[in-house]
């Protein structure tokens, strides 16, 4: 029996109050606490306690997430410090993080409280940002690592390091940096390969280069990739799984490594990485 759920809904889906309401019944019924983290404007006067997140590690032994992708990935960067695992409903399109559609959900459910599930690990990658021989901002994303240059920018080049060898200087519009998780998001529509979540390495793929070929490269799991900024004349961002920014300047040196913290992930047993391919994306 769990101690406690966490639940956290993205309040801009129009159907959240009764999907969160269906979630809240159910686990009432086996006198289950339930625990939601609250809209920014509350729209509803929820009559379940409200904790904040850095509480739930001692009163939940895991957490729901209604919504898509995007809740999913800025949850997994909020929880990562507290190894509870997360179980995803999809309210979106082609969610590929969220384990269970909106239209299985009291089956689901009553899978997770018959213990007829598996928790898994999903590598996290680590960002940090050197400028003048100074590491002044460092970041956790789930997904991948984006650098990119801006609307009006011209080709912008990145010379591209594995463990301080030499790879490739990658004229063109950015670069891509993803975890297995992230393969078949932005690294996938640039040309990457898809690579099965359970696997522990990095995919680096250009965006647009102006070269005369165009291939990710897949790295190890140690290894570190660096990225020096070669370009002056162009505005440059940094994105962390789409949701995160940082403006980047002449001669940034950009380092991309596996994380230290893992995303725990609550999967069924009928569901597997490629039938979800066969679903999502044929």
């Amino acid at each position: 029996m769990f101690k406690g759920i966490g639940i956290v809904p993205n309040w801009q889906k129009n159907n959240v109050p009764e999907v969160l309401e269906e979630i809240k019944s159910f686990f009432r019924k086996q006198d289950v606490p339930v625990f939601v983290e609250p809209a920014a404007e509350p729209l509803l006067n929820l009559p379940t306690p409200v904790m904040e997140f850095s509480a739930w590690s001692k009163t939940t032994d895991l957490v729901i997430v209604v919504g898509g992708d995007g809740t999913f990935l800025r949850v997994a960067r909020e929880l990562a410090h507290t190894s509870l695992p997360i179980l995803g409903i999809n309210l979106g399109h082609k969610g590929f993080l969220a384990e269970i559609e909106v239209d299985k959900l009291l089956p689901s459910l009553q899978k997770l409280l018959d213990g007829n599930f598996c928790t898994g690990e999903r590598m996290m990658l680590n960002t940090e940002i050197i400028r003048d021989n100074q590491s002044i901002a460092s970041f956790l994303s789930l997904n991948d690592v984006i650098i990119s240059r801006g609307p009006f920018s011209r080709i912008i080049k990145l010379d591209t390091y594995i463990n301080e060898d030499f790879l490739e200087s990658y004229p063109g519009d950015g670069m891509i940096i993803a975890s297995p998780t992230g393969s078949t998001g932005y690294s996938l529509s640039a040309g990457g390969p898809i690579v099965h979540p359970g696997l522990n390495v990095l995919v680096v793929t250009p965006i647009c280069p102006h070269l005369l070929y165009q291939r990710s490269v897949i790295v190890d799991k140690e290894d570190i990739i660096s990225i020096d900024v070669a370009t002056s004349s162009a505005k440059i961002f940094l994105t962390l799984d789409g949701q995160e920014g940082f403006s980047l300047s002449y001669r940034d040196y950009i380092k991309v490594r596996k994380a230290d913290y893992v995303t725990k992930v609550i999967t069924f047993p009928e569901n597997n990485f490629y039938k979800l391919l066969h679903d999502k994306l044929i």
